[in-house]
Order: structure tokens, then C-alpha cells, then sequence
């Protein structure tokens, strides 16, 4: 294999989500640069690939600057080095971009094994917009700093992904109830492992749905982009009507309020008038 960084996917939960070409790089690599070497341990006894022989290098975000250096003295000796994170994709919310840079500036060859995505699996689960978001990494655990990132981000026209812990979801929901306005939020958990689930809806039902379902697992909180200012010129009436043809009530209203950015109860009290015509 050619000496080099080769930045390794490894599985979010399911060992069978590893890819052949992940296997080759991990076993021919000769040294592992990984945060945690116990996980990367583990992790080479579950594939079944030896691994007494390879050099296990912690990468830690602190000092990952003064590690990066030795990382290309090694690739500039001959060696190949697998990057790893302990699950997912390198580099998201994990150490190694510094890595990278200095390699690319040393003239080491570089290259990306895909793999799973914490990220992208739960914005694929979500059923909110895909065409364009943004990751915004670790929510703040203080109260006024989650505020501060959410009042920031609030008018990006983007769907809007973090990630979360199951001990925090519920304060998170209720900062997103104040600051995102009624849009549509979606957290997905465990995702690939046996209990994966994503659940969608008001930030308001989500909290009801983990006061009775205790918050378990690692999390992805997402939020869906502002909607579509309302045309002072809009016909609201004709378009609920139209809606009224194949939706009930609740939804023909939800529609409306979600794609021009309606007052909810105004609409819903036109829905009530044009129903009962």
C-alpha cells in the first residue's frame, strides 16, 4: 500500500456497514492514528484483523497540532497510517483536519475511504429537506450559550443538524420551541444499532414523546429551514381550499403554515369557516 494518511469510515453501530475497501486499509496500514487505541483495539478484534504488529497512535484534539508533525515524519519514512475516529466518519467533530493540512503542505499523499455518517444517515432518516443544510457540530451544554448558537443560526436558509446527548435533548427541545418558532425538529438515535428511531414534529411533541420514552443513545438534533415568507398578496383562502379537497383540517393547515410562514391560527380558523360551508 502506498505510504500515505488514508482518513478510514468505521461503523456508527453495525459492524456489517464497514466496507471491503475500509478492511484492506486497516489491515495493510502500519501504524492506526485513532482517539481512543482501546475502541481501535476493539474494533480490529471484531473484523478478525490482526493487529499486534501495527503501531497505535493516540490523536487527541489538544495537542493534535504537535502529533501531526510526527504523523508525517512516519508517512515521509515509508509508512502507511489508517486515520480512524471511534465511530463514523474522521474529522466530523473529531480530531485530524490539522493532520491533513500538514500533510497536504508536506506533500503526503492523501486519501478518503467513505463510510458512515452519523450525520448524513440522520438527516436522511428525518424527512426534512435535504437539498441544502448545514452541520453545526456539539450543541453547548450552558443554557445561554445554546441560545446564543440557535439565535445565530436561526434565519439560515438551511436545515440545520447538531449533534446531542440523550441527558441534554430535553432542554435543547425547549430552547428550539422558543427560538426556532414552530418549525418542524427531528431527532434520530442510535442510528444502525438495534433500536435506531428518528421521530419528527413540533419541538413541543418531541418533548412530550421523551417525557414518557426515557432519552437513550447518542443523537442527532435537527432543524428545519424558516419557511417561505407570506405574499402580502396571497390568496390564502383559494389555497386552502385547495388543500381542503384532499386533506383534513389539521393538515391542510399545517401545509399552509409550514410553506408561506402563516399565522397557525388564523388559517385554522378560516379552515374551521371553509369546512363548515
Amino acid at each position: 500500500m502506498k505510504n500515505g494518511i488514508y482518513i478510514v469510515a468505521t461503523p456508527i453501530g453495525n459492524i456489517s456497514d464497514i466496507s471491503e475497501r475500509a478492511c484492506a486499509v486497516l489491515r495493510e496500514a502500519d501504524v492506526i492514528a485513532c482517539e481512543d487505541t482501546r475502541v481501535a483495539k476493539k474494533l480490529f478484534s471484531l473484523l478478525g484483523i490482526p493487529s499486534a504488529s501495527k503501531i497505535f497512535f493516540k490523536l487527541e484534539d489538544h495537542t493534535e497540532a504537535a502529533q501531526a508533525g510526527k504523523l508525517v515524519e512516519l508517512a515521509a519514512a515509508g509508512k502507511s497510517i489508517a486515520l480512524t475516529s471511534d465511530a463514523g466518519s474522521p474529522l466530523i467533530s473529531d480530531p485530524g483536519y490539522k493532520v491533513v493540512r500538514r500533510c497536504q503542505e508536506a506533500g503526503v499523499y492523501v486519501c478518503a475511504i467513505p463510510g458512515p455518517c452519523a450525520l448524513i444517515c440522520a438527516l436522511q432518516l428525518s424527512g426534512l429537506p435535504t437539498n441544502r443544510f448545514m452541520f453545526a457540530g456539539f450543541i453547548p451544554n450552558k443554557d445561554k450559550a445554546r441560545a446564543d448558537l440557535f439565535n445565530k443560526l436561526k434565519d439560515i436558509d438551511a436545515t440545520l443538524i447538531f449533534y446531542e446527548t440523550a441527558n441534554r435533548i430535553v432542554k435543547t427541545l425547549a430552547m428550539a420551541a422558543e427560538v426556532f418558532c414552530g418549525r418542524e425538529v427531528a431527532v434520530a438515535r442510535e442510528i444502525t444499532k438495534v433500536y435506531e428511531e428518528c421521530r419528527r414534529g413540533a419541538a413541543a411533541e418531541l418533548t412530550a414523546y421523551f417525557a414518557e420514552h426515557e432519552p437513550r443513545g447518542e443523537m442527532v438534533f435537527m432543524v428545519a429551514p424558516p419557511a417561505e415568507k407570506a405574499d402580502s398578496g396571497l390568496d390564502v383562502e383559494a389555497l386552502l381550499r385547495e388543500e381542503l379537497r384532499s386533506c383534513s383540517v389539521k393538515t391542510a393547515v399545517k401545509n399552509l403554515v409550514e410553506r408561506f410562514g402563516l399565522n397557525k391560527n388564523e388559517v385554522y380558523q378560516l379552515a374551521l369557516r371553509l369546512k363548515d360551508e
